[in-house]
């Protein structure tokens, strides 16, 4: 039985993100419209009834501002978030489509395991999450401007792991952004850098070496670039002799298309 992962958006301006099993699909948040999630679905032949749950990582809008509309749209879906982002949550989600959890905890979707973990970043509790089937697992870590030992520990035998790439320093730095909002993301409750996640990856790689697809997700609008991303990124891990192609299979997310389906 195979287990997929599409994203449907991811950037600065929409992220949303699909992993499936044959019986099982769930998404990470909903920060795109509804007509472009039910498409994406469509696109990665889900069918709408197999969506059992929305797992959202944290309250900022490009995660969340599809919640409502893709709930009435799915009625079978249950919202899982952590009480603080629900209390942060402008849409109105009845009690009996909820699934609380405190972070750090476990629970189960289906035929899909689920850990949640903390992150860095300037929201109430924003959440990464591992999602394991049949000895399989996806990763999501985006929104956090510092990787911690404690998501390590739960990226680290990922298959494939979603990392945050948002932007090129130097980008941030001469861009059109004020000040205090370029202090904002380089900190440490904003955004990991292109050079962060390439030494992030480099602690994983360092930790557990095996093949894995990495996908660099949340890039900037304004700050970052595809190309640029995925050669920044490229250069650190090959000055540790780790190469893609070889050690790893990577990858930029695109804000404005579906990915291809990515199965194991």
């Amino acid at each position: 039985m195979t287990f997929g992962f599409c994203s449907f958006s991811s950037g600065s301006s929409g992220n949303c993100y699909l992993a499936k099993t044959e019986r099982t699909a769930i998404l990470i948040d909903g920060g795109i419209g509804a007509a472009r999630i039910l498409s994406g679905l469509d696109r990665t032949r889900t069918a709408h009834d197999d969506v059992k749950a929305i797992l959202l990582t944290h309250e900022h809008s490009d995660h969340v501002c599809g919640v409502a509309s893709a709930m009435n749209r799915l009625p079978g879906t249950k919202i899982c978030a952590n009480e603080d982002t629900f209390a942060q949550l402008r849409a109105n989600i009845p009690e009996e489509r909820k699934i609380s959890f405190e972070t750090g905890d476990g629970f189960r979707v289906g035929d899909i395991e689920i850990k949640t973990f903390a992150l860095s970043h300037d929201a109430a509790d924003p959440s990464g999450y591992s999602l394991r089937h049949e000895g399989k697992t996806i990763a999501v870590v985006t929104d956090t401007g510092v990787f911690t030992k404690e998501i390590l520990s739960e990226t680290v035998d990922a298959d494939i792991l979603v990392l945050e790439a948002n932007h090129d320093e130097e980008m941030l730095r001469q861009g059109r952004y004020p000040p205090f909002l370029k202090q904002r993301i380089a900190g440490m409750y904003g955004h990991l850098s292109n050079a962060a996640a390439g030494k992030a990856i480099l602690e994983i790689m360092a930790t557990e070496r095996k093949a894995r697809c990495i996908l660099l997700a949340h890039l900037s609008r304004d700050n970052n670039r595809p190309q640029l991303a995925e050669s920044a990124v490229a250069n650190i891990l090959a000055e540790m002799d780790y190469y893609s192609g070889r050690d790893l299979y990577l990858k930029a997310l695109l804000r404005d298309r579906l990915s291809m389906l990515f199965e194991m």
